[in-house]
């Protein structure tokens, strides 16, 4: 009888070391990007399985894990979304609600893990990414699972994006045809502002003098449309693009390192590292300028952008820009592309892949975006995101050489295997 009681009393004590090792939510984060998508993260102390479902205008992220004395049963958020988030026990689950200002489309919502890393301290994770209405909407009715389709260049509204259909198309002339053009120049103010244009130094004719009012009379250059996607790098024609510059920052970190000085240090090094493999590069811009020119539209200013890589035929773009979020604790690289060509998500999971296996963070994944840049170019295009200028320990690594140095390498490496 004793014997029995003891054995009882052992697998008692078995069952409570199990339960007392159960997964267990440690916190539960929200931040908000730079295209409004509100990304909601539960830190987990061990892999735990998850599921979303819409009840009613309630967003419900349910976790297979208790839920920690510490974690708060809600809190405030900030984004056009929602207002709170509520964290709910339900003994051996929790279930994250999170009700909504706004209806969903379908699709609209993401969920993936993130795995534990030991070298960062870093633990499991459960995210759920959360897309306003408005980004995800393409305008002909159906859903689609692009993050935003503002443009990422700067953080001001663009003018109005329904007329980029209407622009007007530059071809590349020939010498009697830019002589003929410049005969037809009127304005001085045109010629004043095709020196401080990508465009204009593309020294193409143009149908109609830039109206920087009027987003219906972008100047729209088209390349020959051919592009190549293996052979090795050697030849290969890519352009590269250092995000924001001149009047436009992009997003500044708390002691006011800009992004668009860390961009363009990046993407020199990357430039640099391809032309010594026999890669013909070009840079959309080279110094602290805006591209299109002072008092741009944000219209023209990406399509400056997307220009440099039509001008020159480019096999590839890369655009290259640092992350920033409310939530400062939120970090990592992601990648983001438009599946325009059959090459867009290879380019973009060859550079993703990269970094998300030599850097000891976050690997946020990659992603369809509806960005300007990415989607009205027409080879294969990426928009790199370098980590989080919000986030205090990516911030002090990004100003340092050996971050510079060793994600430009990176993402070089990613390009290359792409060609290969």
């Amino acid at each position: 009888m004793r014997k029995i009681f003891l054995l009882t009393l052992l697998a008692c004590c078995m069952l409570l070391g199990a339960v007392a090792q159960a997964a267990q939510i440690t916190d539960v984060k929200w931040g908000v990007n730079k295209a409004d998508v509100l990304r909601i993260v539960v830190d987990v102390t061990d892999t735990a399985g998850y599921a979303v479902d819409m009840e009613g205008d309630t967003l419900n992220l349910t976790v297979n894990a208790d839920k920690g004395a510490q974690v708060p049963h809600s809190k405030a958020v900030k984004s056009s979304l929602a207002d709170s988030l509520k964290i709910v026990d339900k003994g051996s689950y929790t279930v994250v609600r999170v009700p909504l200002k706004q209806r969903l489309l379908e699709k609209s919502y993401k969920a993936f893990v993130l795995k534990k890393d030991p070298a960062t301290g870093r633990p499991f994770r459960v995210v759920l990414d959360v897309t306003p209405r408005q980004a995800s909407y393409s305008g002909s009715g159906a859903a689609t699972t692009v993050v935003s389709n503002r443009p990422v260049v700067s953080n001001r509204p663009t003018k109005n994006n329904s007329s980029i259909k209407k622009n007007t198309v530059i071809k590349t002339s020939t010498a009697a045809d830019k002589k003929a053009d410049k005969k037809k120049s009127s304005s001085k103010k045109k010629n004043d502002n095709k020196k401080n244009t990508a465009a204009a130094k593309t020294e193409t004719t143009v149908n109609k003098p830039v109206n920087k009012s009027d987003a219906d009379k972008l100047a729209v250059i088209k390349g020959n449309g051919r592009f190549r996607t293996s052979g090795g790098l050697d030849g290969k024609i890519i352009t590269l693009d250092a995000g924001h510059g001149g009047s436009d920052p992009g997003a500044i970190g708390s002691d006011g390192t800009k992004e668009k000085n860390i961009t363009l240090a990046i993407t020199k090094i990357v430039k640099e590292i391809l032309e010594d493999k026999g890669a013909k590069v070009y840079m959309t811009r080279t110094t602290d300028v805006d591209v299109f020119g002072p008092n741009a539209s944000d219209a023209e200013e990406l399509q400056a952008r997307v220009n440099v890589g039509e001008k020159y035929n480019s096999d590839m773009f890369v655009s290259l820009h640092i992350n920033s979020s409310v939530n400062k604790n939120i970090g990592g690289f992601s990648t983001y592309y438009y599946p325009k060509t059959d090459n867009d998500l290879r380019l973009a999971q060859n550079i993703q892949n990269k970094l998300a296996a030599n850097f000891g963070v976050d690997d946020l994944g990659v992603r369809q975006a509806n960005f300007y840049v990415i989607k009205r170019i027409s080879m294969p295009a990426v928009l790199v995101e370098m980590c989080f200028i919000s986030n205090e320990k990516e911030l002090t690594l990004m100003k340092g050489q050996w971050f510079q140095k060793k994600t430009a390498r990176l993402i070089a490496e990613g390009i290359e295997k792409y060609f290969a």
